[in-house]
């Protein structure tokens, strides 16, 4: 099914360049620094289900496309918060995408998924409603080997490490199962703060409070609430966390004084706080997560810039994650300052920039992480996680920023056989930028062929401290 010349440039002079270029690195070991797989995977190493459990029910790229041509989540096996019935038939939810294939037409989705097919489990067929059976009775014969359950499935992948993400009410009890397995697969945890950080989450004071059982402290006094969040990244660092993440709504950041900062948490504890409070809270929060960071070294990765849950309906049945976040505008220059007028000139520190707002990269991001020594810019993400949206962002970011305030590629992914097809995709769209700046005699090829290792390998090593 697949084009070995797949996403390189039409130009045949161009082309065989970029394939010289990716001879060289395709064979790779892929480092996935920020992902969302589940630990449990690979601590239980149990067989996954059936294909559709796998691929279909908790990939949001591909629900959102069936969700928007009018087919109901419940259909597609997504379990409803209040336990109303869903389609359970695995086959059943196969089939509804298989008959629908034609709507990813065009689609990194597409790409992700027929190199999944092809190159995991030996699919040779196009997906349509006539293969659909017989495709999923290949996969379902596959899953049911040893050779395709977590552990080995990931020393297939070629994966050097693999970062998942949990909350510091996570007890991480798969990840200290994993350490102490014997495996020698690396997992490693990242710490996503979000539940505790942000006032406007459900149940934000309850989080709390169960932040303050798990860690002994008063979380609900500030040098206490401070303390319970920096013993948490230790117990993370201790499972191999290298780096937090935080996904606010905005970029906003504040550095108030202590006793300012002290009353406004008291604000919060009481709920009758302004919208505009729980903002400069988060602001405030991204700062003592900047020092925190400079203080123990964990790497860390700002992404803001998307309005989710957007759909009530789908969120109040189904929860979050289910393909109804939108990205909004963003601003870095301004909403940053506080945050950079304090630490933007630490070189022990690392801060990776995210956004969903393709208008800034020129603008502002790449600016901005060509000059501070804190700053680097994150890979193009998720809604641009695909052979455009690269392409628009090595054009955009590279004239000012160069690749070296770049961190190489990361996928982002629930879908776990996808992560190698995604790599795949950023390695083939990386090589095609490359060999147009040789084509051009803008770069020697032996230059490009080590961009090509430092984009694919290096780069991600080095930001994540892995």
């Amino acid at each position: 099914m697949l084009n070995e010349d797949r996403l390189f440039p039409a130009d045949p002079t161009t082309r065989e360049i970029a394939r010289r270029l990716y001879a060289e690195i395709r064979n790779l070991p892929i480092i996935s620094p920020h992902g969302h797989t589940d630990p449990a995977w690979f601590a239980k190493n149990e067989p996954f289900a059936d294909p559709a459990s796998l691929l279909v029910v908790p990939d949001h790229y591909l629900l959102r496309m069936l969700y928007s041509q009018g087919i109901p989540l419940e259909l597609l096996g997504v379990p409803r918060l209040d336990g109303a019935p869903v389609e359970t038939d695995p086959r059943r939810i196969w089939r509804i995408v298989a008959e629908n294939w034609h709507l990813y037409r065009g689609t990194p989705t597409r790409l992700w998924w027929e190199h999944s097919l092809e190159h995991v489990f030996g699919v040779t067929q196009s997906l349509s409603a006539a293969t659909a059976d017989a495709i999923y009775d290949q996969i379902a014969d596959c899953l049911a080997k040893p050779d395709f359950r977590p552990r080995a499935l990931f020393e297939r992948f070629n994966i050097e490490v693999l970062a998942t993400t949990e909350s510091p009410l996570d007890l991480l009890e798969h990840h200290k199962s994993l350490a102490h397995s014997g495996w020698r697969g690396r997992v490693i945890t990242t710490f996503r703060p979000d539940p505790v950080l942000d006032p406007e989450t459900p149940g934000f004071l309850a989080n709390l409070e169960s932040l303050g059982r798990i860690t002994g402290e008063d979380t609900l006094r500030w040098p206490g609430y401070l303390a319970a969040l920096a013993r948490r990244r230790r117990d993370f660092q201790a499972l191999g966390a290298t780096a937090t993440d935080h996904g606010h709504p905005s970029a906003t950041t504040a550095d108030l004084p202590q006793d300012e900062a002290d009353r406004l948490f008291e604000t919060i504890l009481s709920g009758r706080f302004t919208p505009q409070q729980a903002e400069l809270f988060r602001g405030q929060m991204l700062t003592e997560m900047a020092r925190m960071s400079l203080e123990d070294g964990l790497v860390m990765q700002i992404h803001p810039g998307v309005h989710r849950s957007h759909n009530p309906l789908v969120t109040g049945r189904f929860g979050p994650n289910r393909g109804d976040d939108i990205p909004v505008p963003a601003d870095f220059v301004r909403a940053l300052k506080p945050l950079l007028d304090r630490f933007g000139n630490e070189r022990g520190l690392t801060i990776i920039l995210f956004t969903l707002d393709e208008t800034t990269y020129a603008r502002e991001l790449a600016p901005l992480a060509g000059h501070y020594p804190a700053l680097r810019l994150g890979p193009a993400w998720w809604f641009h996680d695909s052979p455009e949206g690269m392409r628009r962002y090595r054009e955009m970011v590279t004239e000012t920023a160069g690749f070296y305030n770049t961190v190489g590629f990361n996928d982002d992914t629930r879908a776990f056989p996808s992560i190698p097809a995604r790599h795949d995709v950023a390695r083939r769209v990386d090589c095609a930028f490359l060999a147009r700046l040789v084509a051009e005699h803008r770069l020697d090829e032996t230059e490009a062929c080590e961009l090509a290792v430092d984009l694919t390998y290096t780069l991600a090593k080095k930001a994540y401290k892995l």
